[in-house]
Formats: structure tokens, sequence, C-alpha cells
């Protein structure tokens, strides 16, 4: 998916952003680029590819997820099986989405992320891709490899499986602290 300027109406379309809840949003991914008006898989759309089928890493153009802040591409991502993204570029909300949900978002040079995605269709076999969080390196199965950054502290709450509700649940001791000699005049947390 190396197209630039990748939006979220492209990642997810607005027709089933009427969901209420945030799983479900797989099947609908690149939904018009992946079906048929009469809902059978375009089989040149490259996740509708057998060599693709079950890919955890996706490989994208610069400026992967601009449009509007929708959280809900990022989850469409998620559910459909990604676990990381590489790209040249980002949107800033749709990165920091990624992030929030355990969706881990790295940004490589752009003739890196070509490097890639050639290896992955020169190869004949399954071509692997891994991501390793903890020592912040990438490399693949024919011997690519290569440093990557991102935030600290995005990288541990990645690492410890922490979302933002976990992260204020570490505070639990202290809210509640807090909540017993809260001045009863001040509003009440319920």
């Amino acid at each position: 998916m190396l197209q630039p300027n990748l939006d979220t109406d492209q990642i997810l379309p607005k027709q089933f952003l009427k969901r209420i809840e945030k799983t479900g949003y797989g099947a609908f991914l690149f939904y018009d680029w992946r079906f048929q008006p009469d809902g059978t898989p375009k089989r040149d759309f490259v996740l509708n590819s057998a060599r693709y089928e079950n890919a955890s890493v996706l490989l994208a153009g610069e400026n992967f997820g601009c449009g509007s802040s929708r959280e809900h591409a990022p989850w469409a991502l998620f559910d459909f099986g990604f676990r990381v993204i590489i790209a040249a570029s980002f949107a800033d909300i749709f990165y920091n989405n990624c992030l929030k949900i355990g969706l881990l978002s790295i940004v490589l040079e752009e003739k890196t992320v070509k490097e890639l995605a050639a290896r992955a269709e020169a190869t004949a076999e399954t071509y692997f891709i891994t991501a390793d969080l903890k020592n912040l390196e990438i490399y693949d199965t024919l011997g690519f490899h290569t440093k990557f950054t991102t935030d600290e502290f995005r990288r541990q709450c990645l690492l410890e499986g922490l979302d933002d509700i976990d992260l204020t649940l570490q505070f639990e001791t202290q809210i509640s602290d807090y909540e017993q000699t809260r001045k009863i005049w001040l509003p009440a947390i319920r």
C-alpha cells in the first residue's frame, strides 16, 4: 500500500462508521478497493492475494492515515490483523490513534519502505518482516536489518500492553486517597 496520502476515508469508508463497537471493522478495511460493487473480492487487490493472507505488517506510503481524525481506521487495521505499520510518514492524529490501541507505527525512510516492499514481492516463498520493539530493530528473512526510533513513553506502553485507561488505573490508590480527602464543596467524581 505504497500510495502516498492514503486517507482514512479509503482505509475505512464512511458507510461503516455507524457501529458503536470498536471491533468488527476489519471486514470493511479498504472496502472500496477490496470488493466489487456486488461484494465479490477484487482479484488484483493486494490484501485479497493468498500470498498476504494473515499478514500482520503493512508497508505504506508517506502521509499514511491523512484526512479525517476517525479512530475507526486504526481499529479496522488492528481488527483485520495488522500489528505493525511501516511508512515513510504518518498523519499525526492517525499515528497517535494507532499507538493508543497497540498498533505499532514505525517511520522509515521512503527508500527503505520501498526496499522492503520489493523484497516481499520478489520472494517466492513466505516472507517475514519482524519489528522488534524491545531492541528497536526491523529485520527480515533475507538478511535485511535496520534500527528505528519511537517515543519511549509509547514504547513502554506497547511493551507492557497499557492503554490510556490502564495508565490511569496505575494511580487508582492515589485517586482514591484524593477522593477521601477532597473538600466536600468540590465537584465529585462519579
